[in-house]
């Protein structure tokens, strides 16, 4: 850590007014709500904060001055009083951020965080006192307690399967979270697999700020009617063996609801019928496979007719 004085610009002298107005423009020109992904500003918003927080302190102010104690509110050496500063002499105190003028770093940042449009997300995180959390000045970042980045708490990952029909219509679906809330999520347009949609808010709380983000990956489920082959989908439709001969209107499912189909007479199966723009989000085309269904149990005429053909006109389908 860095001499308080030098982090916020102030001297030796300085009285208690100066160095609150020193630490109020830092804190606003650094504050992380200010500067979204700026891992330096949020570094210099936490060396700001935990330097005023040790200025602010009589005590401790004392003895940094006195040489006592380091940046960091550290001893510099031991022998003080009963067995050094927890001693009578009263070294720093975890926890004690506010001096004679009552005004901590954290009270300070709720003084102009309203202008923010939220609440301070360093405060008592930043100065690492509570939960056993120590802030890294040049990251903003808390290692070794439940504090996360700046105050936030630490964001969660959670799975959910759609089906074909959901993601198409960009429809609302149920999400559990690890903590067992089930929240209803709108998938964005045009989701795609793998896609992570952000809930704001809804990860691990943070006894620091606020809590952090949920951060929900997009799987598809395997459909029993459709298959999915980039925006395009494919599907098959059973026909009896008449319907096929002498052609037919069918009912075919799409991702929009059924449709009506002609087949024409003669229908080829091994050819997909397409309809185009019915495939996933409209950008695809359906592609319609045609399968032709046998009487059940089998059929005397049927078989009649089938050796007659195979004599009197047989055609070939295979090399």
């Amino acid at each position: 850590m860095r001499d308080p004085y030098t982090v916020l610009g102030v001297s030796r002298s300085a009285s208690e007014k100066d160095i609150k107005s020193a630490y109020r423009k830092l804190a606003k020109k650094y504050h992380p709500d200010q500067n979204p992904g700026d891992p330096t500003a949020h570094g210099k918003f936490a060396e700001a904060t935990h330097a005023y927080d040790l200025l602010n302190d009589s005590e401790k102010r004392g003895q940094f001055d006195r040489g006592e104690i380091d940046a960091d509110g550290n001893p510099r050496f031991a022998g003080f009083g009963n067995g050094g500063f927890g001693g009578a002499r009263g070294g720093a105190r975890p926890g004690a951020g506010a001096g004679a003028g009552g005004f901590s770093a954290e009270d300070i940042l709720k003084e102009f965080m309203s202008g923010f449009g939220g609440q301070p997300r360093g405060g008592a995180g930043a100065r690492g006192a509570a939960g056993g959390a120590q802030w890294d000045p040049f990251t903003g970042t808390a290692t070794g307690g439940a504090g996360g980045r700046m105050g936030k708490g630490d964001d969660v990952v959670v799975n959910v399967t759609i089906s074909l029909e959901d993601a198409h219509k960009a429809a609302s679906v149920p999400v559990r979270m690890p903590s067992g809330k089930v929240l209803s999520v709108k998938l964005p347009e045009k989701v795609e697999e793998g896609q992570q949609i952000r809930l704001k808010g809804q990860g691990s709380p943070s006894p620091y700020g606020e809590p952090g983000d949920a951060l929900v990956t997009v799987r598809f489920e395997k459909s029993k009617t459709f298959r999915k082959d980039g925006h395009d989908v494919r599907t098959d439709v059973p026909v009896t063996l008449y319907e096929a001969v002498l052609g037919a209107k069918v009912r075919v499912p799409t991702l929009d609801g059924s449709v009506e189909l002609t087949l024409p007479p003669g229908m080829d199966t091994s050819k997909a019928l397409r309809l185009k723009g019915k495939g996933l989000y409209g950008d695809g085309d359906l592609y319609v496979n045609i399968r032709v269904v046998l009487p059940p149990g089998g059929d005397a005429d049927l078989e009649a007719l089938a050796r007659f053909m195979r004599d009197q006109n047989p055609y070939k389908v295979r090399d």
